[in-house]
């Protein structure tokens, strides 16, 4: 953070956290928005819960209108987030600290979108959530932190600061392409929900927002700054522990979010800060005095191995997974070309 304190770079530093400043203020002004139209929603008639794999939020009887309003508008957000992706890449191309003018129009494009659904709940309601199962909209959130993952792998390391054996190929491949996955990600969780103004809505509402400002932020510095990046991986861990704990409360699993979260920042994000090695070790003892102190509270300090390692289990098996499908498909589009595959086995560097 030294930048903050050197004169030459001062100017530089400011217009790096500029947009992203800005973007924070703007999304928790349409999450505010959000909340004040809530009660508008009260008298909205829902089926009773069924369950885990049940979405509450959504008509008993949906109407062609009621769909077509969700799903068009979902799409027509989605096509316009694509296509300035695919200018920017393809006629801008370079990297500034400020913002490009296709920047600006992204912000604003996405501004305008969010409150169109925002208009659509109201008078439709519906989102995609009547056609789509509710795993589709969290499996597109973990897929969005697993490419990170896959991503960040040369300059962080992916265990203690160690690298996981993930080709140079498939790593620039994902950095070239992930804009349109994280785009997706984030636009489709946002229609996939009402504009409802629960507590769990309006943190998810948040965090897609922040995702919707940084998916806008292409060809920044912004977008690359590793304090805000891992802002954005880490709220996450907020999101998902205050949801665990609304929904099934202080004696539930909410634990398993926060130190599963938090076991990949101190496993894998904390690697790419540039913090020193005590300072490293002093945050890796907090989070395992804390998780010892959780479960021995809750009187289950053996449980703590399982639901602790559980999420970042799944993240990294899925990183490796998505590596060696990548790689799998990279290697066949050269045999397609009629291109000689490169030497060295999947996932070797």
């Amino acid at each position: 953070m030294e930048i903050f304190y050197d004169r030459k770079k001062q100017p530089e530093a400011v217009s790096r956290w500029a947009a992203p400043v800005a973007g924070v203020v703007a999304s928790a002004v349409l999450t505010g928005l959000i909340w004040l139209l809530g009660r508008r929603l009260d008298d909205v008639a829902l089926l009773p819960d069924q369950g885990a794999a049940w979405y509450y939020w959504k008509l008993p009887e949906p109407t062609v209108w009621t769909r077509l309003s969700a799903w068009a508008g979902y799409a027509a957000h989605q096509i316009a987030f694509w296509w300035m992706i695919y200018y920017a890449r393809t006629r801008v191309r370079r990297h500034v600290s400020g913002l490009h003018p296709i920047n600006v129009v992204a912000l604003a494009v996405n501004a305008g979108f969010v409150a169109l659904h925002v208009l659509q709940t109201h008078l439709f309601y519906d989102g995609l959530a009547q056609d789509v199962p509710i795993f589709s909209s969290q499996g597109s959130v973990i897929l969005l932190l697993v490419v990170v993952l896959v991503m960040e792998n040369r300059r962080r390391g992916m265990f203690l600061g160690r690298p996981a054996p993930i080709g140079r190929e498939v790593v620039d491949f994902a950095r070239r392409y992930h804009g349109y996955l994280f785009s997706w990600a984030a636009v489709y969780t946002f229609w996939y929900h009402p504009a409802e103004s629960t507590a769990g809505h309006l943190i998810g509402f948040f965090y897609m927002f922040l995702m919707l400002v940084q998916g806008s932020l292409f060809l920044t510095r912004a977008h690359t700054g590793r304090w805000w990046t891992l802002t954005l991986e880490l709220t996450v861990v907020v999101h998902g522990t205050l949801v665990a704990l609304m929904t099934s409360g202080p004696d539930g699993m909410w634990p398993m979010f926060l130190f599963g979260f938090l076991g990949v920042f101190v496993i894998t994000q904390m690697h790419g800060l540039g913090l020193s090695r005590p300072v490293r070790g002093l945050l890796a003892a907090c989070y395992g005095g804390s998780l010892l102190a959780v479960y021995a509270v809750r009187g289950d300090l053996w449980g703590a191995a399982g639901e602790a390692v559980r999420i970042p289990a799944i993240e990294y098996a899925l990183a490796g997974i998505l590596a060696l499908l990548t790689w799998a498909g990279l290697r066949a589009a050269r045999r397609v070309r009629g291109r000689p595959p490169r030497a060295g086995r999947a996932g070797v560097r």
